[in-house]
């Protein structure tokens, strides 16, 4: 089959990277970066750090409102699709370039596969939830993670051609983890981040991993909130490392937010970087989904800093150790009090390290395998 595979983020690069290798054995890739993250800080560096192919197309899409954005990728995308001529446009997801690549495949009469389908976070006002429902409803095959994710197809009455093939991003997470389980990796990590952050000193459980970058988020009075709760939990012995998105961090210039000194800022960080920084954490706090499950797989107490979750089986599975605490302070400082004390941080860290075992899930091998065969 050929297939034409629409990314434009860094978790999109993430996830096009645990297929690759089965969906270039068994079909014919063409492969589009809308460039919705749209310089080496964000995206570049996962190109190489993954063993991705260079794009075939590299459409340079970044920046502007989302409206304005996904119009623009839908102006360049209609052209290249109707060109290219694939039998099938695979999206990821829930970005604009999800939504732009579903819609511009289904309006050419091209049948869309649609990766991580049927997650709800049942808050609309969240531009992700939109972007989902509507690819989710335009896909011919729907590749669902989660045995929630099906219920929650089933519930909008969608039933054909869903599959649960369980999630990518646990196929890359298992391949990666064994490399970082060393905490020897933070001295080099430490040495690495010093430029931005002078004097960092990383220990197991000496620190906490966070990161923010969700539009709600960016909004005045949550930036406020969430650097409160950044701020209250940093000290000098147990900093916080923020790898921070470029955007949020032109939104906390603007919105004249500061944090607080122990609170130390990097910027956007390669994959097997962040999956060490999480490992080796004390705990980690995001509003990031894509981290919310990878804390989950390494067994990291985890603080979201949201309101509602898609991943909601990743919270109930976690027994405690992953919550939603939105931007609550005083619950965020309990939670973290209570998951992830600083006397036993050190010793949990290297213990959870030491145990580590991941297994893949497979996904990658049963999302090709179904596209090879009929259409649903």
């Amino acid at each position: 089959m050929r297939i034409v595979s629409v990314v434009g983020t860094r978790p999109q690069l993430i996830k096009a990277a645990a297929l690759l290798q089965a969906l270039r054995r068994d079909h014919r890739e063409v492969f589009i970066d809308t460039g919705q993250h749209y310089d080496d800080a964000l995206a570049g560096v996962f190109f190489g750090e993954l063993g991705l192919p260079r794009p075939d197309h590299a459409l340079g899409i970044g920046g502007g409102s989302g409206a304005e954005q996904t119009g623009r990728m839908l102006i360049a995308l209609e052209p290249l699709l109707a060109r290219e001529a694939p039998d099938a446009v695979l999206v990821y997801g829930d970005t604009n370039s999800t939504l732009a690549g579903a819609l511009t495949a289904a309006k050419l009469g091209i049948p869309v596969a649609h990766v991580e389908a049927g997650l709800r976070s049942f808050d609309r006002r969240m531009p992700e939830e939109l972007n989902r429902i509507v690819a989710d409803h335009l896909a011919r095959w729907r590749f669902a993670p989660t045995p929630a994710a099906v219920a929650n197809l089933a519930a909008e009455g969608i039933v054909e051609g869903v599959a649960e093939v369980g999630d990518l991003m646990l196929d890359l997470a298992a391949r990666i983890a064994a490399e970082v389980r060393d905490p020897l990796v933070l001295a080099a990590l430490a040495a690495r981040l010093r430029d931005e952050a002078p004097g960092l000193e990383l220990r197991p459980g000496g620190y906490l991993f966070a990161t923010v970058h969700r539009a709600e988020n960016r909004a005045q009075p949550a930036i406020a909130g969430w650097a409160a709760i950044l701020s209250s939990a940093a000290t000098a012995d147990r900093p916080v490392v923020l790898a921070l998105h470029p955007g949020t961090r032109l939104a906390m210039e603007a919105a004249g937010v500061r944090l607080g000194r122990d609170v130390r800022v990097v910027g956007p960080l390669g994959y097997r970087t962040s999956l060490a920084l999480q490992l080796h954490a004390a705990a980690v706090l995001t509003d990031s989904g894509g981290l919310q499950r990878e804390a989950a797989w390494l067994g990291v107490p985890c603080l979201v800093l949201r309101a509602s979750t898609e991943w909601v089986e990743a919270v109930a599975a976690s027994a405690g150790t992953m919550v939603l605490v939105g931007l609550d302070a005083a619950r965020a400082a309990a939670e973290l009090d209570r998951l992830a004390p600083p006397a036993t941080s050190g010793e949990a860290a290297r213990a959870r390290a030491a145990g580590l075992q991941l297994r893949p899930a497979g996904a990658a091998e049963a999302i090709s395998r179904i596209l090879a065969g009929p259409l649903p």
